[in-house]
């Protein structure tokens, strides 16, 4: 099955602001910049950024900044609040909250528990090992 010109347009457009987002995760990134940087309304970008990924621009940068934040934590060489602020956070509530909430614990538990996580791990293994997993995901994963 084929699809439109118009649809493999709005998908380069999508993996460009993915992309972007993977790239500048720290900086200040908001939906509407990103969609104006691909000459889409916020809108149609959420929708079709949700449908393509499976979840919206904000949820996905969210993520990866959680990501970073783990790798960060587990080194040990910063404070929470620093670290808060590395990957592009701007209230350190709302990161608490958002870290507990993809990954199970605070952000200084975290550090705390999983400092040797990854200790003799090759990075791209390391990654894959510690991804944060949505409460959807947990939930439709668990045992029954």
């Amino acid at each position: 099955m084929a699809i439109s010109r118009q649809r493999a347009r709005d998908l380069a457009a999508l993996r460009r602001v993915r992309d972007r987002i993977d790239r500048d995760y720290a900086q200040p990134l908001d939906v509407a910049a990103l969609a104006a940087g691909v000459h889409m309304s916020a809108g149609h970008l959420s929708r079709e950024f949700r449908k393509a990924y499976g979840e919206a621009p904000y949820s996905y940068l969210m993520t990866r900044r959680i990501e970073r934040a783990m790798t960060l934590l587990r080194r040990g060489d910063m404070s929470v609040t620093d670290v808060c602020f590395a990957v592009g956070c701007s209230s350190l509530g709302t990161f608490s909250t958002r870290f507990t909430e993809l990954v199970g614990v605070s952000p200084s538990g975290y550090r705390r528990d999983h400092a040797d996580a990854t200790e003799g791990m090759v990075p791209c293994v390391a990654q894959a090992v510690t991804r944060p997993i949505r409460n959807q995901e947990a939930r439709v994963q668990a045992p029954t």
